[in-house]
């Protein structure tokens, strides 16, 4: 692949995506969706009365990493721990919908599903509401996730680590973890979305975004040179073998154990349209980038630079991928997935 030009690359990784066996851990949700207009504000408080018109749900969390898997045609199975609720009957379904093995989701009747509310109107989020606890499951229940977690590590060609800190990744699962792929070979891409500095050590790539990768090294990072150093130290810190740090309308950065220099990748230049979740909606041609919502590209890049690696891609020619990806589901309101086709579309826009 490495003698073939750049685009002609990326375009080949897309079909060899398709098929690759990858399982999901970490902390599912649940987002829902409240759809309304607004015409008037209450008179109760100065705030929008939104009058409903409909209400949709999808996957969150490392749910939405698992979907952004499928959507791309990969094989998924699911891991993680739902309470025995009304959410996790709607979890289940969303995620048998899109065709994710669920057999490795645990109900726990002293745990509940998170789930985040959006009330949406104007096409903007008037509020969250956020339903969910920050505790480890019991050590039963977390005996069990790691016993079908290994059982299921010799069918897959990579395990994706999802840590929203929610509770279920501690320090000692993330090791096991981590030491059960190690010994089977399969490679591990974890997503970092707390302050705390877990090991993770052994994993292929640590992703975060620029505010989280600040929080964890303590110090603010406004340059590119701030942030390859921060990069660095968090590499030696994970023992990864490479850091992706994404910085919003500025791209991401990429830091890699085999190379003394850094990689920096600028943010997608095309446009796409308004659409509701999971919508497509790109102009082809078009120029600039228009973001409606930034929900979800943590969990677009994660998946895709997983993904790509699984399929024999480099990690900077996954991120690049990865990069792509995010700058479509940018574009799209609420937590939304990328299919081949608009990746395809996007790429031909880069």
């Amino acid at each position: 692949m490495s003698a073939a030009k750049p685009a002609v690359r990326l375009h080949r990784l897309i079909p060899r995506m398709r098929g690759k066996r990858i399982g999901v851990v970490g902390d599912l949700m649940l987002d829902r969706y409240l759809w309304g207009t607004v015409s008037r504000i209450s008179p109760e408080a100065a705030v929008p009365v939104v009058d409903f018109v409909e209400q949709s749900e999808c996957l969150g969390g490392a749910g939405n990493v698992a979907a952004n898997l499928a959507a791309l045609g990969a094989r998924v199975a699911a891991f993680g721990v739902t309470g025995s609720d009304e959410p996790a009957a709607a979890l289940h379904s969303r995620l048998r919908a899109a065709e994710i093995a669920d057999k490795g989701v645990i109900a726990d009747k002293t745990h509940i599903t998170t789930v985040k509310t959006r009330i949406i109107a104007r096409h903007q989020q008037i509020v969250r509401v956020d339903h969910e606890r920050r505790e480890p499951p019991q050590r039963a229940v977390h005996e069990k996730l790691l016993r079908l977690l290994i059982a299921g590590l010799p069918g897959l060609d990579a395990l994706v680590l999802s840590d929203y800190d929610k509770g279920l990744i501690t320090d000692d699962f993330a090791d096991r973890v981590l030491s059960a792929a190690h010994q089977r070979k399969v490679p591990v891409f974890v997503g970092v979305r707390t302050k705390k500095l877990y090991a993770y050590r052994g994993s292929r790539a640590v992703t975060c975004n620029l505010k989280e990768a600040s929080q964890m090294v303590g110090r603010p990072l406004g340059d590119d040179k701030s942030v390859e150093e921060a990069g660095r130290a968090l590499l030696a810190h994970f023992g990864c073998s490479a850091v992706v740090i994404t910085r919003g309308e500025k791209g991401m950065t990429i830091v890699e154990e085999s190379s003394p220099r850094y990689l920096h990748i600028p943010a997608t230049g095309f446009e796409v349209t308004y659409a509701r979740v999971g919508q497509p909606g790109i102009e082809r041609g078009a120029t600039g980038r228009q973001v409606f919502d930034v929900t979800g590209a943590g969990d677009t890049v994660l998946s895709v630079l997983a993904l790509a690696v699984a399929a024999g891609a480099s990690i900077p020619d996954a991120a690049i991928l990865a990069n792509t990806a995010a700058g479509v589901v940018v574009g799209k309101l609420g937590t939304a997935t990328v299919t081949p086709l608009e990746l395809a579309h996007a790429l031909e826009g880069r």
